[in-house]
């Protein structure tokens, strides 16, 4: 047997003459192709493929339970970067070098005419393989990929503003056509082994311990024919016909109705995949792959691209690695976690922290609510079990982890305790009180609130030091964004207990300093208090939600009232107003909100608000009694007049919430409205957004909507860099800063 090792791939020849290529980056949990390492691949391949006494390769992973998670984005950008003021011909002519280098893993030393004499080679996926890893698995010329329920393989680059442009968009299309490889390319699914072999996108799954040795079986059996791609032979035909053919013709025209319809136009990405793919199937297949690289190449040049990479790759990942977590604090790992309530929200947090094999006690005030709250556990493993993603031995562990009890003491023992009780100042001191006394002086305590001053509840521990705000999403078990928040007596201990807790569930965590609101809940009020707003004054309700999906919005502010409720739009309104007293600016929008909660329209759990809604709370429409109760207004405003009023209402209150120093970190407030209430994702977020159209023009915005108010002025801050030429990422930038 023979070894050659080199950075991040080696390669060894067994007995057999099967070489095997392993991909293991020393010091990483998970294979990220960097930018030198595709050039020691193609070293490898071409070592193999020379040697007579090769009868094949394999490419596999030395890592445990995973091949690939991707290619290192920060490449991309130094290449851009190098190319100076010619961007574009930097970017295609490396994009270019790696068709090139997986074509040759493809073609194997074949002869181009007879289509014979190739190596065979096979790809071995022992787990999760995503992006460039899935890229080079489909250019061998068979997939095997382990059985393990936890592995998953699929292409989501369209999550982060781009399209898979080392060939996956071109092989994976040609091989099962567009409409089949729609939900892999265009929705970015990651499928598990079994869905990924109906898929196409593996040949055989086998045992994990089986899986190199099926592999080097099949490089040494596999025919001539077996190496041969069908885009190679004469008789290729494309998956449900060409553009120019009939079927084709239809394929194309639906595709494009379903990509428009999704993305409202505002994801250059997705127009780009389906652009390759039209134009790709027009052509033969190296040429194909030429019009992906120039469509790939244009995407990486997109503003949206780079800003979307920026949050919800690099800003999202710094931030769940710690980096604004306080220096020098040891591990603060929670091992035994407290959760006091054990509604929605208490239940969920309690499934999210088991399932990450923490032992969880749950407390209600009776046994049938803790019960309760541990069955929605039940409920949600079970539907895993039914799609076959959880196993019966891992249903019973998980269960096995939480504790459902009345009983305080049980409480003895835990180094972080979660209130997620009714949102009432009182009731919140009282479990407090109880809370502390039974875990001892160790733990350390989080309220789960949304709109209550942290300072104000600390006031009810005997450690405000140890006391903190820890915001989830509804549902918890979805939601990827918890908002922690700091009182004003809040240790260093205390914010990295929270946030390796929330590493810990596999959520991405952001710090804000204790405000009304925080930053999150800050931003989304006004968000639906625009749309809430604009039906009182007659404008039509299709036109504000619209409005807001046109944006990229998942929801426009109505149909999200509807779903948080309008009962508790109300209680926050009411409490609001108490705290401001005549400051508070928003009875107009109280006007509406009261009257639909008065009428008994509470939203989509009624199936009633501004939605009507079947049996099943399907919305069925906007509810006809709008229009009695708030006619619709002869002069309609038009839609970018109503887009500037819901962006305005939000992008404005973060740049607020960064001058009053509730943000400290502009990263946790991009990825943050994007994780946590769907801020237009394409925009990277609002200061990528206010950036991107630049502080004059945000100004000039402002100053069109002064008419309307005083929530539309323009904060002195954005004033000062409008003043200055200055951009957000430019001023409070991680490179600014450093």
């Amino acid at each position: 047997m023979t070894s050659a090792a080199s950075a991040d791939f080696t390669l060894s020849v067994d007995q057999d003459g099967v070489a095997v290529i392993t991909w293991d980056v020393p010091g990483k949990s998970m294979n990220v192709l960097s930018r030198h390492a595709f050039a020691t691949v193609e070293a490898h391949l071409d070592a193999a493929l020379a040697d007579p006494a090769v009868k094949g390769i394999v490419i596999t992973s030395g890592k445990d339970g995973s091949f690939a998670g991707g290619m290192d984005l920060n490449v991309l950008a130094a290449i851009r970067e190098e190319a100076g003021d010619r961007p574009a011909e930097g970017i295609f002519a490396f994009i270019m070098d790696g068709h090139r280098i997986l074509r040759k893993i493809e073609r194997a030393g074949m002869d181009p005419k007879s289509l014979k004499g190739a190596k065979p080679v096979a790809c071995a996926i022992n787990g999760t393989c995503a992006g460039i890893g899935t890229e080079i698995a489909l250019a061998c010329h068979r997939r095997f990929m382990t059985d393990s329920p936890k592995a998953k393989i699929g292409l989501p680059e369209i999550l982060v503003g781009l399209f898979p442009g080392a060939g996956g968009t071109t092989r994976l299309s040609r091989m099962v056509g567009p409409m089949a490889a729609a939900p892999v390319l265009l929705e970015g699914k990651m499928l598990d082994p079994v869905r990924a072999k109906g898929a196409g996108l593996v040949d055989e799954v086998v045992p994990a311990a089986d899986l190199i040795a099926r592999a080097k079986a099949w490089v040494l059996a596999a025919t001539d024919a077996e190496c041969v791609k069908p885009w190679d032979r004469k008789d290729y035909k494309y998956p449900g016909g060409a553009p120019y053919h009939p079927a084709g013709y239809m394929t194309f025209v639906g595709a494009s109705a379903m990509v428009n319809g999704q993305t409202q136009g505002v994801y250059p990405a997705a127009q780009a995949l389906l652009s390759a793919i039209y134009e790709g199937a027009l052509v033969p297949f190296d040429a194909a792959l030429r019009i992906e690289a120039r469509w790939f190449t244009k995407v990486l040049l997109d503003p949206t691209s780079s800003a979307m990479i920026r949050s919800l790759f690099l800003n999202k990942e710094a931030l769940e690695k710690g980096a604004v977590r306080p220096r020098g604090v040891p591990d603060q790992k929670v091992r035994k976690l407290g959760v006091l309530g054990a509604g929605m929200m208490g239940a969920g947090i309690a499934h999210v922290a088991a399932n990450a094999g923490i032992e969880v006690v749950l407390i209600d005030r009776d046994q049938a609510a803790a019960d309760k709250g541990r069955g929605y556990s039940e409920g949600l493993l079970d539907k895993g079990i039914q799609r076959k993603s959880v196993t019966p031995e891992r249903r019973a562990e998980v269960l096995g982890r939480i504790t459902a009890t009345t009983d305080y003491a049980a409480l003895s023992g835990c180094d972080l305790i979660v209130e997620a009780v009714f949102e009432d100042a009182g009731v919140k001191a009282e479990v407090t009180a109880l809370a502390e006394a039974a875990a001892g002086e160790g733990a350390v305590f989080a309220t789960n609130t949304s709109t209550l001053p942290i300072s104000d509840l600390a006031r009810a521990s005997r450690r405000p030091a140890d006391f903190i705000g820890i915001h989830f999403f509804s549902p918890v078990d979805k939601m990827m964004l918890v908002e922690i928040i700091k009182g004003a007596a809040t240790g260093d201990r205390a914010v990295a207990k929270a946030l390796d807790f929330v590493r810990q569930i596999r959520k991405t965590p952001i710090v804000v300093n204790d405000a009304r609101f925080f930053y999150a809940n800050r931003c989304i009020i006004p968000y639906l208090n625009e749309g809430i707003r604009m039906v009182g004054e007659g404008v039509a309700p299709a036109l504000v939600d619209h409005a807001a999906r046109l944006l990229g919005f998942p929801v426009g502010p109505l149909q999200l009232v509807d779903e948080t409720s309008i009962d508790l739009g109300v209680r926050i309104a009411k409490a609001t107003k108490a705290a401001l007293g005549d400051a508070y600016a928003d009875g107009a929008v109280d006007a509406v909100l009261f009257r639909m909660a008065e009428a008994g329209r509470m939203g989509r759990k009624a199936n009633a608000g501004f939605y009507d809604y079947d049996a099943a709370g399907k919305r069925t429409g906007l509810w006809p009694g709008l229009a009695d109760w708030y006619p619709r207004a002869a002069d309609q405003p038009d839609l970018v007049a109503v887009q500037h009023r819901l962006m305005m209402a939000q992008v404005l209150e973060a740049v607020r919430a960064l001058e009053d120093g509730v943000l400290t970190d502009i990263r946790e407030g991009d990825v943050g409205a994007i994780l946590g209430w769907g801020f237009a994702p394409w925009s990277g977020g609002p200061f990528s957004w206010l950036d991107r159209i630049g502080a004059v023009q945000a100004l000039a915005i402002c100053d069109s909507l002064a008419a309307l108010g005083p929530r539309f002025a323009a904060p002195a801050l954005l004033r000062e860099m409008a003043a200055r030429g200055e951009t957000f990422h430019g001023r409070f930038g991680v490179a600014a800063a450093a």
